[in-house]
């Protein structure tokens, strides 16, 4: 199993995030591994993103965001957590969010964690930080390590731009006009509407 490389998440966000759609989220803890396939993702933007947890510039709390490439994002929302791939280079402060998976591998662990069908145990970002445990204690987690959490390219040949749609942003409060949500069409792990173009 091989991490993606800091080559990867040194790119544009918009890039990253549509890539990042079929590649393989790997979590290793002392309970077991869990796996699944990335199936929906959001870029979020160094300059002109209200949105983006870095607009109002550098705090202790998002200090991972102006970090290198390829290290992990976690921020808190409702007690619970989101998973973000921090992209480009240090000091520009733009990630990806992970929104959905679906579950591959560890499916009895996640479900262990969660208490729910198969469809709802990774469909949503608080969800899948949930089911894949998931918490601030991996914030600047580096994913091009290779151990405890990253991403591989996967089994599954290349997705194409025909399978894959673009949206707004889910549950944002501002920048709602950036089209700026990646997701697998026809998978019914996604967690908003599918109702929208493609690429």
């Amino acid at each position: 199993m091989t991490p993606l490389n800091r080559d990867f998440y040194e790119r544009d966000p918009v890039i990253v995030a549509r890539e990042l759609i079929g590649k393989r989220l790997i979590r290793r803890t002392s309970q077991g591994l869990c796996s699944g396939v990335i199936v929906e993702t959001e870029a979020y933007l160094a300059t002109d993103d209200p949105a983006s947890h870095s607009y109002r510039g550098r705090t202790r709390k998002n200090a991972t965001m102006f970090g290198q490439a390829g290290l992990l994002y976690i921020y808190p929302i409702h007690a619970r957590h989101c998973l973000n791939a921090v992209t480009e280079s240090r000091g520009i402060a733009s990630a990806v969010l992970i929104r959905a998976v679906r579950p591959l591998h560890g499916v009895e662990l996640m479900q262990q964690r969660r208490q729910c069908p198969l469809l709802d145990l990774a469909r949503g970002p608080a969800r899948l930080c949930e089911a894949f445990d998931v918490d601030r204690r991996l914030d600047g987690w580096d994913l091009t390590r290779g151990t405890r959490i990253w991403i591989e390219q996967g089994d599954d040949a290349e997705v194409s731009d025909q399978q894959i749609a673009v949206s707004p942003r889910i549950g944002v409060t501002s920048g709602h006009e950036l089209k700026l949500r990646f997701f697998l069409k026809d998978s019914p792990f996604v967690s908003g509407a599918r109702s929208v173009g493609r690429i």
